[in-house]
Parts: structure tokens; C-alpha cells; sequence
């Protein structure tokens, strides 16, 4: 038996005992219920998901509905998972699929690969789960299962250390049960060899893993080197009309809040109040609310209006909405922080 085979054999082993074969999404297991899961999962923990994709499917329970959504309803749905060009993404892959592929997913990973925001691995682990074929994945636990296992140094985001990662992949797999396996190594990942304090006593392939054998688990995987995150202050008019009305604008497609409603926003108040034709100093500060992205550190200062002064012409993506309305939105999560907080929408 090939080294490959052993690790999967031990790894299945331990799965079928202690592995997770509840989540909402293996039951039943379709293509597109695995789909949505993985593109969910991406960046984004189980215990995190569950709760959102189950109302996604209550809404959206299979493609053809969600090829006919509206964006506004769909980013709504998202609204709180962050990463929302996974959400645009979705949405398109669904549309392509209903016109180019009869409403069904490909069952082949290229095919899937040409769809918007699936790569390699998605593509896999949907093939893998929904059809049951044997197929590499790697996503973040596999990862980190695979660079300790065979001491594959280095961050994971340089091509060699990728290349690694994948050829280990492949002499990993077992002959048979590719769904249970990919499941199994996602598992073994999120749950046993985690990044901070695995519990190597527990790990079923632990006694030829290289990196414990070295002393070296905590080196594995290699980490980016990491800029320092930059503050970014930003200021955000919260205007209510004589209605009661907020103002609203949509962001761009791509970029932060990609595509959701927003409150108008610039990085000083000046500018902000000058492009509404407003006086900057009847503008109410209100305390800040602070955000945290990936890559910077958000300090956003909502600006008090409340007036039944005329904005005068909308200019395109502007638009004025009942509080009613706000729910079906998905607003991005610091303007429903703002919202909640200071009690200025009821």
C-alpha cells in the first residue's frame, strides 16, 4: 500500500467515528446545495454559514430561483458574510448556467472553472461531493493539513509552495469515497489540525506527519509577511427627509460593499456636505463606529441630518427609502451598526 493510500485509509477511518455528517448541506448533497456551501465557506467558518445558508435556501432553494432573483434581494440574503463579489459571483455563475447549461451545474471541475468564482479547488470539492469522484481540493484546512503532513514550507500564496501543496494532494488520495474524503480532510483541519494549539495526540495520520516529527508545527503553513493595516477615517451622511426617508446610495460593482446600498460617504465632511448642497456645520457628528476589513482599519463618523430640505435631482444610484424597505437591502455591516446604534431610524 502506497503512502497516498495509507494516509487515506487512516484518515476515512477516523472521519467515519468522528467526522461531521450533519452539516445542512450534506443532506441532501446536490450540486448546488455543495455549491453554495463552498463558495459560502470560503474565508468563512462553518459555525458562521450554517445560519445563513439555511435562510438562503428557505429563499433560494435551487438554481433556477436564484437565476431569477433580483440583485438587491440576493445581496440582502448575503449581507453580513463580507466578501460580497462571492455573492456578484454567484448570482452570475447562476444566470450563465440557466442560459448556457440548461439550469444544471457541470458535472466537469473544467467546465466549472470557466464559471465566475470557482477555481480549481471549489470546482473539485463540488464534483468530489455531489458526484462522489476522487479529486485533490485545497482549500485553507487542507492546506494546513498538507504542509505539516509533508512539511511543505513556505506561504502557501507563492507558486512553488502551491505546486507543493497540489502534488501532495494528489499522492494523498484514497481509491474510492472521494465525498467522504474531501469532507474528511475538511474536517480534520477545522477540527484537530487547527492553526493555533492542534491536538496532534488526536490526529489519525499523526505518526508520519514530518511537521510534528521536525518541532515544527507551528512554522507550517508559511505565513504572508504582513504590511501594517492602515487606518482609513471615513464619514457617512445619515439624511432623513420630512418622510422620515434615508438616503441611500448604491456602491460600485466591484470594490468594497460591492454593489449594496450604503449611506453617501467621502473621507471628509466638507466635500460630503458640498455634494448635496448642504452646510457642513449644521451636520451632526455622531460617535464613531469602527470596522475592520482585511486590509484596513475603518473609523467612520456618521453625519446627523434631519431634514425636509430638497436634495434637489438624484443622481443615478441615489434614492430615498422607508424604514420598511431597509431589511430587504442587505446593507453592509457598519451602516446597520450605525442604524441600530443611534436609534436615528426606528
Amino acid at each position: 500500500m502506497n503512502a497516498g493510500a495509507n494516509f487515506a485509509d487512516r484518515l476515512l477511518a477516523w472521519w467515519d467515528v468522528h467526522g461531521r455528517h450533519d452539516l445542512p448541506w450534506q443532506h441532501p448533497r446536490t450540486p448546488y446545495r455543495v455549491w453554495i456551501s463552498e463558495v459560502m465557506l470560503q474565508q468563512t467558518q462553518v459555525a458562521t454559514v450554517i445560519p445563513y445558508f439555511e435562510r438562503w435556501m428557505a429563499r433560494f432553494p435551487d438554481l433556477a430561483t436564484l437565476a431569477a432573483a433580483a440583485d438587491d434581494e440576493v445581496m440582502a440574503h448575503w449581507a453580513g458574510l463580507g466578501y460580497y463579489a462571492r455573492a456578484r459571483n454567484l448570482l452570475a455563475t447562476a444566470r450563465r448556467v440557466a442560459a448556457d447549461h440548461d439550469g444544471t451545474l457541470p458535472a466537469d471541475p473544467a467546465a466549472l472553472r470557466e464559471l465566475p468564482g470557482i477555481g480549481e479547488s471549489t470546482a473539485n470539492a463540488i464534483v468530489s461531493q455531489a458526484h462522489d469522484r476522487v479529486l485533490p481540493i485545497l482549500d485553507g484546512n487542507a492546506k494546513r493539513v498538507l504542509a505539516r503532513h509533508a512539511a511543505v514550507y513556505g506561504w502557501p500564496g507563492r507558486g512553488a509552495v502551491l505546486r507543493a501543496l497540489w502534488a501532495q494532494a494528489g499522492a494523498r488520495l484514497p481509491a474510492k469515497r472521494g465525498a467522504d474524503y474531501t469532507q474528511a480532510i475538511m474536517d480534520l483541519g477545522a477540527t484537530l489540525c487547527t492553526r493555533a494549539t492542534p491536538a496532534c495526540g488526536d490526529c489519525p495520520v499523526q505518526r508520519d506527519c514530518r511537521g510534528r516529527l521536525d518541532g515544527r508545527i507551528d512554522e507550517l503553513p508559511g505565513k504572508k509577511t504582513r504590511r501594517a493595516v492602515p487606518v482609513v477615517e471615513r464619514f457617512m451622511l445619515l439624511w432623513r427627509d420630512g418622510s422620515g426617508r434615508l438616503l441611500l446610495e448604491r456602491r460600485p460593482p466591484s470594490g468594497i460593499w460591492g454593489g449594496l446600498w450604503c449611506l453617501p460617504e467621502d473621507g471628509a465632511t466638507a466635500p460630503l456636505a458640498r455634494r448635496f448642497g448642504l452646510d457642513a456645520t449644521t451636520l451632526e457628528h455622531l460617535p464613531q463606529v469602527e470596522h475592520r476589513l482585511t486590509h484596513r482599519h475603518l473609523l467612520i463618523t456618521p453625519l446627523a441630518l434631519c431634514s425636509e430640505l430638497d436634495v434637489g435631482e438624484l443622481g443615478d444610484g441615489l434614492d430615498w427609502f422607508e424604514t420598511g424597505q431597509l431589511p430587504a437591502l442587505g446593507l453592509p455591516r457598519p451602516v446597520q451598526r450605525i442604524l441600530d446604534t443611534t436609534g436615528r431610524i426606528p
